[in-house]
């Protein structure tokens, strides 16, 4: 009996193809990133520089305890007008005595615009037990204040909303008028109540 032999599949270049194929994937795939939440930090202060005097007219407090209450302004509030009341303290609508002094400020490439006299801050301040969710609600809801008066004052100067403005001039000129002020203390434990 003649014994069959049994056919071989050269396999050599196998490893060649995973490798190549491997390579390729790694080369398309494109990876999420986690941008974090754009905020600008004041300079530091110099050591002999004292921190500036800011009336409390133009400070808007936001507190949030551990149990991802708020305090506005002093007063317990809700998470769903918090972005109508931080617009409300950095418009000034109805000249309040209580919020930012307004003024008419030239701004080059928007003429007059109404902004407050001085700087006006948005301090916010949350404990260490405050829930990340409650944190980023929050934070979603005073960016949300400021891109409403981006938008509104874009549309009052240009026709169009400040998410849809081409010209890099147009869109510092709406940050100059509008800045993002939003001030972050240190968590600390503030209490439960």
């Amino acid at each position: 009996m003649a014994r069959k032999e049994m056919q071989e599949i050269n396999a050599g270049s196998m490893a060649d193809i995973a490798f190549l194929l491997l390579i390729f994937f790694l080369v398309t795939t494109t990876m999420d990133v986690d941008t974090g939440i754009s905020r600008k930090l004041p300079p530091p202060l110099r050591g002999d520089e004292e921190p500036p005097d800011i009336n409390e007219r133009y400070i808007f407090t936001v507190l949030v305890n551990s149990r991802d209450n708020l305090l506005i302004e002093g007063k317990p509030g809700d998470i769903r007008g918090l972005k109508d009341q931080a617009k409300e303290f950095m418009s000034n609508p109805t000249g309040r005595d209580d919020l930012p002094e307004m003024e008419l400020k030239n701004i080059p490439g928007l003429g007059n615009v109404r902004v407050p006299k001085k700087s006006a801050v948005i301090s916010l301040k949350n404990d260490r037990g405050t829930s990340y969710k409650m944190y980023i609600a929050v934070q979603n809801e005073l960016a949300a204040a400021i891109d409403d008066l981006r938008n509104d004052l874009a549309m009052e100067k240009f026709g169009k909303k400040y998410t849809e403005l081409i010209s890099e001039d147009q869109m510092n000129a709406i940050q100059k008028a509008i800045p993002v002020p939003i001030s972050e203390a240190e968590p600390e434990d503030v209490g439960e109540n």
